[in-house]
């Protein structure tokens, strides 16, 4: 096999095998077994911030998801349950902190008994050995919860995915990965044998490119030309801490019972691996694709959102969520409300703010949320499109999958296979 060129970004004949955009933990992910299985490729990945995992998946509350949310036999469903134990597995070998909690998925109210049932025996169908509690024994567990009945399941965590990031950005470079920061790709040409990565630091040629550009995955997708039928919203999650002397009232991570009208899944409590409790989030229309505050407004990608039919008619359908949604944006005393459902002791006064996260949801024109994954495939090229929780959790499965799917190209371009990671 000859010796391939790697790319140096100012060179308009070097060809790479592969470039993947995003320096998340997907795209960290991908690059890492991309590099075991096709250990003579050529590989470049591409971030655009200075420092790797600045957006979701540095912001994410750090939770090892069980899969009992999701469908039976989607994807996500598939991928969490085999990608929890492959995270569990890859932080152990690496020395990253993490920790098997559990979790306790909470009815309030005896009308949500018949929904937490269902949620049980969802689990149950996905694999998982949940079990349902009675209120004494929830009690044993989270001796300051609320609850009329609840769901345990033992097998969620909590994992510094930060620490995951650097492990694998560690791998892939040991592998001969070359890792670009501080580098905005502002555009994808298709070529007849290759396509053109154009960035603001000079073109990349490459045989095969991935994207797993979060907040910006549609665009990308469409830079490149494929259609993903979906436009990304941005929804921002607001999340308090409980100040160190309140930290007692949890112990493990504790979810209310999620409502099925609305798609996200309320406010919880989740004990933190470096220490603390977060508590949220509340869920808001984010004013641009990064922002991350109140203040932060780019007014291009808010009308984008605005003018959206998708947007417009998931508002119309939970108009009054969203207001609900808002007002506790702006009231602490709403905020604290909330979680008062779950833990009766908790007072406005035992909460400072934290940071909020982003999350990139894929919307359809008709309104309807993408509850998948949602990979694009094209000639040449991968699109991640849709990635919200588990994908942290599931990043090593779903990693597999996309370079599962992007093997026959390669194959094509005459590169070695080695062993699947």
């Amino acid at each position: 096999m000859t010796e391939r060129s790697r790319a140096t970004g100012d060179s308009s004949t070097a060809v790479t095998d592969c470039v993947i955009v995003g320096g998340g933990i997907l795209g960290l992910a991908v690059a890492a077994e991309l590099s075991k299985r096709r250990p003579d490729a050529s590989i470049t990945l591409i971030e655009k911030e200075t420092e790797l995992a600045r957006h979701q998946t540095g912001r994410n509350s750090g939770v090892i998801h069980s899969g009992i949310y999701y469908t039976p036999g989607s994807l996500k469903a598939k991928l969490c349950r085999g990608g929890r134990d492959s995270m569990v597995r890859f932080a152990a070998e690496h020395g990253i902190a993490h920790e098997l909690c559990g979790k306790l998925i909470v009815a309030t109210r005896p009308d949500q008994l018949d929904r937490m049932k269902a949620l049980h025996d969802r689990g149950r169908e996905n694999g998982l050995d949940v079990s349902l509690i009675s209120p004494d024994e929830a009690a044993e567990i989270e001796p300051h919860v609320n609850c009329v009945g609840a769901v345990r399941v033992p097998s969620t965590g909590i994992i510094d995915y930060v620490g995951v990031c650097h492990a694998l950005a560690d791998q892939a470079r040991d592998r001969g990965v070359t890792i670009r920061l501080g580098e905005k790709v502002t555009g994808i040409e298709p070529d007849t044998a290759s396509h053109r990565v154009v960035t603001d630091r000079g073109d990349i040629r490459t045989r095969f490119v991935i994207t797993c550009g979060g907040q910006y995955s549609d665009k990308l997708a469409r830079a490149e030309g494929g259609d993903p039928d979906a436009q990304i919203v941005p929804f921002r999650g607001e999340y308090y801490e409980l100040v160190p002397e309140r930290e007692h009232l949890v112990r493990t991570l504790i979810y209310p019972v999620p409502d099925p009208a609305f798609p996200f899944l309320g406010v919880h409590f989740t004990k933190m691996i470096g220490g603390g409790v977060h508590a949220g989030p509340n869920a808001v229309l984010a004013l641009a694709r990064e922002g991350y505050s109140k203040t932060d407004v780019n007014l291009r990608e808010l009308a984008e959102v605005l003018a959206y039919p998708g947007f417009r008619r998931l508002a119309a359908k939970h108009w009054r969520t969203g207001i609900d949604e808002m007002i506790r944006s702006f009231s602490r005393k709403r905020f604290t409300a909330s979680l008062q459902e779950l833990i009766p002791e908790v007072r406005s006064e035992d909460l400072v703010p934290s940071p909020a996260g982003i999350r990139a949801q894929a919307l359809r024109p008709d309104g309807s949320l993408v509850d998948d994954f949602l990979l694009v495939e094209r000639p040449r090229a991968l699109h991640v499109c849709n990635a919200p929780s588990p994908a942290a959790t599931a990043s090593l499965e779903i990693a597999g999958t996309i370079v599962d799917r992007a093997l026959p190209a390669l194959a094509d371009a005459g590169v070695a296979e080695g062993p699947r990671g």
